[in-house]
């Protein structure tokens, strides 16, 4: 039994790294916390309690979960602190014994944070609980909005894939997913919320339907009769579960967006195979040309990883006519990271950190490339854009049907609406283009 009297009058706060999916996944936590008389920390003020969603894709990501569970106990002396995510469930034990960490939660606790704060009396010992990822069979729900107007609806989480780079099915387990009715109430809930857009996250989000024996069509296609939401993205799903069918029923459907984000990670067969990827270039191109078949306006966003062992020199140039060769809009682009316990370590042809940079440099020149020519192509349209709140001091942003960012003149009228608009050019940095009417009053 919770003694919620010990949180009176209590305050936290939260720092996440890692995937849209942790962040969707600490807003959910935070939530818990207020609905438990939990204040969010104010900028400046001094917290009771500390959360840490952590991530484990790159050493970097490591190393930042470090400074920060340090910079935090700097902060705010006496706190409360929790360790959770990714990084958490693969060093548990190693964590809790961090200066000041008083819970590490592996990733099956992540939806009971409120349950491990106790009476918050500090505990130099220090605790961790992470059951094995291979025993970890529970779906933690999450359907949060955060700070921006966008709501992240997590269906799905794990992988079956265990691609040689990577440690998320060690960190998140096998994947599983809840029934797609329990999904569609949490969709109609957004609506009374007042929410207008969700984006569909997990970590292999094309894989779902395998604790429940249904399919991401089907769940697609129910989401989509949800009345009341306007918009849904698909933040990301792998090439080869990236089905015809679903690319011709977004084209056509009432509210999914033409968006789409595709991994491709590397644009060599070679590679490909070292990473034990399960498409290769010929089925990616195919995808790509299918949706702009369907949808010619669609945003296509693509990661690549580069300086992963065995691509040499020629297998990146290789690389990267491919890409550049790609009808696409935009790229996320990462470095390889070495990852204990990863069956790439057995790779030969290591690549140098200087080399790493050099090709990641070009992959980012040629990502704005393609992005400011995809932009520049609606200089001069009309747009249906869902504007988001402004910061202070800061233009008001919003999106586009197919992602393009925009800027506007803050309006108190705008927030959480979707107006018609006529887009201009590019702001000062051409990340987005300007506003130049609203035609149509928001709705």
């Amino acid at each position: 039994m919770i003694d919620y009297t010990v949180f009176k009058d209590k305050k936290a706060v939260y720092y996440t790294l890692g995937c849209k999916l942790n962040f969707s996944e600490t807003a959910t936590i935070e939530r818990q916390l207020q609905e438990a008389g939990i204040r969010t920390a104010k900028r400046g003020e001094k917290a009771d309690i500390c959360i840490v969603n952590s991530c484990a894709v790159t050493q970097e990501a490591e190393k930042k979960c470090r400074q920060a569970i340090h910079k935090l106990v700097r902060q705010n002396p006496g706190a409360f602190v929790v360790v959770t995510g990714c990084y958490a469930q693969l060093s548990a034990e190693k964590l809790s014994q961090e200066l000041g960490v008083d819970v590490v939660l592996g990733i099956d606790k992540k939806g009971s944070v409120l349950e491990f704060l106790g009476n918050l009396e500090k505990n130099p010992a220090g605790e961790w609980f992470a059951r094995p990822t291979k025993d970890v069979r529970n779906f933690v729900h999450s359907c949060s909005r955060g700070d921006r107007t966008r709501y992240f609806l997590k269906v799905q989480d794990g992988c079956d894939y265990f691609c040689t780079y990577c440690t998320i099915p060690f960190a998140r387990g096998r994947s599983r997913n809840p029934h797609v009715s329990e999904l569609v109430e949490q969709a109609r809930k957004v609506v009374n919320e007042g929410g207008h857009e969700i984006v569909i996250t997990g970590v292999n989000i094309g894989d779902f339907g395998k604790s429940t024996g249904e399919n991401f069509s089907s769940l697609v296609r129910a989401l989509d009769e949800v009345e009341g939401i306007s918009r849904y993205r698909i933040s990301s799903i792998e090439p080869n579960l990236l089905t015809d069918e679903i690319i011709e029923y977004v084209a056509r459907s009432r509210a999914f967006m033409p968006h789409f984000h595709i991994p491709l990670q590397a644009g060599s067969d070679e590679v490909l195979k070292l990473m034990h990827r399960r498409y290769d270039t010929s089925l990616f191109a195919q995808k790509i040309a299918k949706v702009r078949e369907v949808m010619p306006d669609a945003f296509i966003g693509v990661d690549v990883i580069v300086g992963t062992r065995g691509e040499s020199e020629e297998l990146f140039n290789e690389a990267y006519n491919f890409i550049k060769g790609l009808d696409i809009s935009q790229l996320h682009v990462f470095s390889y990271s070495e990852r204990p316990g990863t069956q790439a370590l057995k790779i030969a042809g290591a690549v140098a950190p200087a080399e790493k940079h050099r090709r990641s440099q070009m992959l980012i020149a040629l990502s704005e490339e393609k992005r400011i020519a995809f932009y520049e192509r609606f200089i001069g349209t009309e747009a249906l854009v869902l504007f988001e709140k402004p910061r202070s001091g800061m233009p008001m942003g919003g999106f586009t049907a197919n992602y393009i960012r925009v800027e506007a003149v803050p309006e108190s009228s705008l927030v959480n609406t979707i107006a018609r608009v006529r887009l201009g050019g590019f702001n000062h940095d051409k990340s987005a283009l300007l506003v130049d009417e609203i035609i149509t009053p928001a709705r």
